[in-house]
């Protein structure tokens, strides 16, 4: 496809569009906002190349995140708003072909990508948490020679993977192996980030682990706690069948529905079940740690309410506000964040990149079924639509694929 017809979705600046989209989403949450959203189709030139060291790249598949459908339906917090530059083009979790000879990597590479644009693509000196492998925890985000954005996606010069071409710096691109699927490449971003949580929280051995969610983000990283962790029991709250059948095969101990979820820790934990007057219940006693893998005020209560004090509470989805802290403070709860990619700790092993350990185990863990729902680019209000109902659907992820253009 030539550079003047090259097709995008893109996110472009309607303050009222906005704010319709996100009076839909929370206050009608089962009415399709998407319609409303600044959202649109639209074809022209491809992104400039930034520098030198950069390349373009051309998309096979592109996944469907989170929070992708959280900047859809505009219920994202404002506090991201200074690190995004509009129009965007959304799209982060990507496998393409490279474009053009980037250092060592020849044009015609299969490669995924690493969204993260910290200082070295942005042209900078490295940070200090750059040069400390910790590159999520980069502070130069918003400067350097292109746009404010905290990832490809995200950016107005960089272009996202809900397209027919973007560009990307050497150090974002990792080639991929002959014999990994397009379907299961697509899928090592979404890994590399759970592997990250999974040696984020680093459970200590034997440590009885619960993940609250068990759509795409709660299933990979139960995968990546038993792949790269000495946790030992970890119970899952799932909603659906498949979400369910899912977990159990990546390696969950104990799974619950969400209205159980209290009830399920305290027989396994033999916790005390406490009843305030109003409110949810607690536990005295509970897991050792909990992941909040959704970013609901609901999800991230049960994580807090059924950790034993002196516990640890992990954030791996994008927040909700206003959720009751009190949990923090009386049961002296550590909590942490875990956002994107770095240099990983496994054992005693020396650290690896997230994404290379991703590959490894896109090429070993059970994913055939995973990624096997993909929509042409001009359906997006339709792929939109699944990806925010996979869950009941009974799919993990949902893909926009670019391998045939119109």
């Amino acid at each position: 496809m030539s550079a003047s017809t090259m097709r995008r979705v893109e996110v472009y600046r309607s303050l009222p569009r906005y704010a319709a989209t996100r009076v839909l989403s929370t206050r009608l949450p089962g009415v399709s906002s998407t319609s409303a959203a600044p959202l649109r189709l639209s074809r022209g030139p491809g992104p400039a190349l930034p520098g030198t060291r950069w390349g373009r790249v051309r998309p096979r598949l592109s996944g469907i995140c989170g929070s992708d459908l959280s900047t859809v339906r505009g219920t994202s917090s404002l506090y991201f708003s200074p690190l995004v530059s509009l129009p965007f083009t959304p799209g982060h979790e990507i496998v393409g072909d490279l474009l053009d000879d980037v250092d060592d990597l020849p044009a015609g590479t299969r490669v995924v990508v690493d969204p993260l644009l910290t200082c070295v693509p942005r042209g900078l000196d490295p940070c200090g948490a750059c040069r400390d492998g910790a590159r999520s925890r980069c502070d130069r985000i918003t400067v350097g020679h292109i746009s404010p954005g905290l990832q490809t996606g995200f950016c107005a010069d960089t272009g996202g993977g809900w397209s027919d071409g973007l560009v990307a710096h050497r150090s974002q691109l990792h080639p991929v192996p002959d014999d990994l699927t397009d379907e299961r490449a697509v899928l090592v971003e979404p890994l590399a980030c759970a592997i990250h949580t999974a040696l984020r929280l680093a459970p200590k051995e034997g440590e009885h682990v619960l993940v609250v969610g068990a759509g795409a983000v709660g299933l990979f990283t139960v995968l990546a706690l038993r792949a790269f962790t000495l946790a030992g029991r970890i119970t899952v709250v799932a909603k659906h069948p498949r979400q369910k059948e899912l977990a159990r095969q990546f390696g969950a101990t104990d799974l619950l529905g969400p209205g159980e979820a209290m009830a399920g820790v305290r027989r396994a934990t033999r916790a005390m079940h406490v009843q305030p007057e109003q409110g949810a219940p607690f536990l005295l006693g509970g897991v050792d740690a909990a992941i909040d893998c959704v970013g609901s005020k609901g999800s991230l209560d049960t994580a807090l309410r059924a950790t034993r004090a002196g516990g640890r509470v992990l954030l791996s989805a994008m927040p909700a506000a206003g959720v009751d802290l009190s949990p923090v403070w009386f049961r002296e709860l550590t909590v942490l964040g875990s956002y994107a990619t770095g240099a990983e700790q496994v054992h005693d092993d020396e650290p690896r990149s997230s994404f290379a350990l991703a590959m490894e185990l896109a090429c070993e863990a059970p994913l055939d079924d995973v990624a096997q729902t993909g929509y042409p680019l001009e359906r997006w209000r339709e792929a939109l639509e699944h990806a925010g109902d996979a869950g009941r659907l009974g799919t993990v992820k949902v893909h926009f694929d670019l391998r045939e253009t119109s």
